[in-house]
C-alpha cells in the first residue's frame, strides 16, 4: 500500500492540496491512502472546506486519521466552556490556540453567540461531520510493517507535564496504553524522544506536533528553529520522520510517500 503522510495541517486547506498535487495523490491509479497525523483544526480559515474533503475519504475508505492533541483541546473546549468560565474566550488559551476559531467556521456562529448561548454552540458542533464522523475514526496509533504513525510519540515514561517533558525512556508495553497515557504522548517533543533513545526497534516513527525545525536546529545544529533561517523541511532521524511544517509560517504541508 502506498501512503501519503501528512501532519498538523490545522485548518489549511489550501497547503495540504498544494502538497498533494505535488506528491501525486490526485493523479495515483493505484490502491493509496492518505494518513494524517493529528492536528487537523485550529489556526488556518478553511476549517469548512477541509472538513469535507476528510469525510468524503472516510466515506471512501481512503484515509487514517490519527489523533493530536488539538483535537482533545476542541473536545475540552466543547464539553467544558458552558461550565468552567465567564471569562471573555478571548483570554484563553482556547482562543490563541485556534479552537475557537474553528468552532466559528463549522457552526457559523460569532464570538458574542460562543460566549451568550454556549449550550447551543456545543450542540451544533456535536452535529457537524467533525464531531460526528471524523473525530469517531481517530486512532492513537497507526502500524504497518516498518513504520508507525502518531501525533507527539509512543506512550512512553516522560518527566515533567506533557509538552514540558524533558526526559522519556521507553516502555516496551505502550501498545497497552490507556487513554491518559496516550493524552499525554500527544503533546511530547518527538525529537527529544528519539534522540534519548525512545524508539521502536525495527522501525520507524512518523510524527506530527513539534516543529521540524527544532530536530534541524537544536539536534542538527542547523539554521534555527524561529526565524528567517528556520528550515520547516521534514526532519529525519534514528526512528523518526517528523513532518510538522508550522504551517502558519511557513505556508507549506509536508507530505512525504511511503510504500509499506
Amino acid at each position: 500500500m502506498k501512503y501519503y503522510v501528512v501532519a498538523d495541517v490545522h485548518g489549511f486547506y489550501t497547503e495540504l492540496i498544494t502538497a498533494l498535487i505535488e506528491k501525486g495523490f490526485f493523479e495515483d491509479k493505484e490502491p493509496h491512502k492518505l494518513i494524517v497525523c493529528g492536528d487537523l483544526f485550529d489556526r488556518g480559515n478553511e476549517a469548512v472546506k477541509l472538513q469535507e474533503f476528510i469525510v468524503d475519504l472516510i466515506d471512501r475508505g481512503e484515509v487514517v486519521l490519527i489523533r493530536g492533541n488539538h483535537e482533545d483541546l476542541m473536545l475540552k473546549f466543547v464539553n467544558d466552556y458552558i461550565r468552567w468560565t465567564v471569562e471573555p474566550v478571548v483570554y484563553t488559551a482556547h482562543w490563541s490556540n485556534g479552537t475557537v476559531g474553528t468552532v466559528m467556521q463549522l457552526t457559523g456562529m460569532d464570538l458574542n453567540e460562543i460566549e451568550t448561548t454556549a449550550k447551543t454552540m456545543k450542540m451544533r458542533m456535536e452535529n457537524t461531520p467533525f464531531f460526528k464522523k471524523i473525530l469517531p475514526s481517530m486512532v492513537n496509533y497507526f502500524e504497518t510493517e516498518h513504520y508507525i504513525f502518531v501525533h507527539g510519540w509512543i506512550a512512553c515514561n516522560a518527566s515533567g507535564y506533557a509538552g514540558t517533558a524533558s526526559s522519556f525512556s521507553y516502555n516496551p508495553e505502550w501498545r497497552k496504553s490507556d487513554y491518559i497515557d496516550w493524552d499525554f504522548a500527544r503533546w511530547y517533543n518527538d525529537m527529544e524522544a528519539a534522540r534519548q533513545g525512545v524508539i521502536e526497534p525495527n522501525k520507524t516513527i512518523v510524527c506530527g506536533h513539534w516543529n521540524c525545525s527544532y530536530g534541524h536546529a537544536k539536534i542538527e545544529g542547523k539554521g534555527e528553529e524561529r526565524g528567517a533561517h528556520a528550515d520547516y523541511s521534514p526532519y529525519y532521524g534514528k526512528g523518526i520522520i517528523a513532518l510538522d511544517a508550522c504551517t502558519i509560517l511557513s505556508k507549506k504541508v509536508n507530505c512525504i510517500v511511503i510504500e509499506d
